[in-house]
C-alpha cells in the first residue's frame, strides 16, 4: 500500500469513525463500506464494527489482520493495560483451578493466542515444556524476550492447529482468544487433533445475558468482541470428545468500567 493509500484510508476510517460516535450509525456504515473498498483485509476490523453497530452480520471471526494489527500496535504496553487497565486476571484463574481440580502433573504446554506471554508466566513451573502461538509478531517478541517459551511461532492459531505435528500437548490453554473468533468448529477439532488422551483443555470466553444473544451461537458485542452461548461451547466440546472438568462464570476483564461476564472453562480429552 503506499503512502497516498495510508493517508487516504486514515481519513476515511477517522471520518467513519467519528460517524460512529456521533450515533449516526447510517452514515457511519457507509463510510466504514468505503474503508473497506480501501482496505479489503480490514486492518481496522470494520466488520466487527458493523456487526457491534447492528450494521452488518457478525463474521466467522475477526480479520486477521485487524487482530495481527490490533496486538502489535499495543505489544510494548499490552501487560500493563490489560492487566493493570482492564483487570485481566484469567491466566492466574486457570493456574488456580489446575491446582484446585489437582490436574496435572503436565509435560508440554500449548498457548494458543500467547500474546506476550501471561498464561505461560502464570504456569510456567507447572509445566517444564512450553509452546505459544500468536499471530502478532510483535506480541511474540515480547514474549520472546521474557525467554518463557522453549518454542514460539507466529501464525493464526487454526491454521497452526492443522499442522500435522508429531508430538501431541497434555496442556492446551487459550485465554482471550475466543473474543476474536465467531465460529468455533474448526477451532476446537484442531485441538481435539492435538491433545494428548485425558489432556487438559483450558480456555476462557466471553458472553452475553440470553435475551441479548437469543438463539445465536455467537454474536459481536458493543466492544467490537465475540460473545459465545454456553450451550454452543458445551455442544462443541461434547462433539470433539471433550469432558467439561469446571466451566464457571467470571468476569474476564473491565471494559469502560464495565465487568465483561464471561466464562472459564477446564475439559479433559477422552479419545474413547
Amino acid at each position: 500500500m503506499t503512502q497516498l493509500d495510508n493517508e487516504a484510508l486514515a481519513e476515511a476510517y477517522n471520518r467513519a469513525l467519528d460517524l460512529e460516535k456521533a450515533g449516526k450509525f447510517d452514515e457511519a456504515a457507509e463510510a466504514y463500506k468505503h474503508v473497506l473498498e480501501l482496505d479489503p483485509e480490514d486492518h481496522g476490523g470494520v466488520a466487527v464494527r458493523l456487526a457491534s453497530m447492528g450494521k452488518g452480520a457478525s463474521p466467522t471471526k475477526a480479520p486477521d489482520a485487524y487482530v495481527s494489527t490490533l496486538f502489535d500496535q499495543h505489544a510494548e504496553v499490552f501487560d500493563m493495560v490489560l492487566v493493570d487497565q482492564l483487570g485481566y486476571s484469567v491466566p492466574l484463574m486457570v493456574r488456580d483451578k489446575v491446582e484446585k481440580l489437582e490436574l496435572g502433573p503436565f509435560k508440554r504446554l500449548l498457548d494458543l493466542g500467547c500474546g506476550t506471554g501471561l498464561s505461560g508466566e502464570a504456569l510456567h513451573d507447572l509445566v517444564p515444556h512450553k509452546t505459544g502461538v500468536d499471530i502478532a509478531e510483535g506480541m511474540v517478541e515480547v514474549a520472546d524476550e521474557k525467554e518463557i517459551y522453549d518454542d514460539l511461532y507466529v501464525g493464526e492459531v487454526v491454521e497452526f492447529l492443522k499442522v500435522d505435528e508429531e508430538e501431541r500437548w497434555d496442556l492446551i490453554v487459550a485465554t482471550d482468544v475466543l473474543p476474536y473468533m465467531g465460529e468455533l468448529e474448526e477451532f476446537f477439532a484442531g485441538v481435539a487433533e492435538n491433545i494428548e488422551d485425558k489432556g487438559v483443555f483450558a480456555f476462557s470466553s466471553e458472553t452475553l445475558p440470553a435475551e441479548i444473544l437469543g438463539d445465536q451461537n455467537f454474536m459481536v458485542g458493543k466492544y467490537h468482541r465475540f460473545a459465545h452461548a454456553e450451550s454452543y461451547v458445551r455442544n462443541l466440546l461434547d462433539k470433539n470428545g471433550f469432558s467439561v472438568l469446571d466451566l464457571s462464570p467470571i468476569i474476564v476483564r473491565y471494559e469502560q468500567g464495565e465487568p465483561v461476564p464471561g466464562h472459564l472453562v477446564m475439559a479433559k480429552y477422552d479419545k474413547g
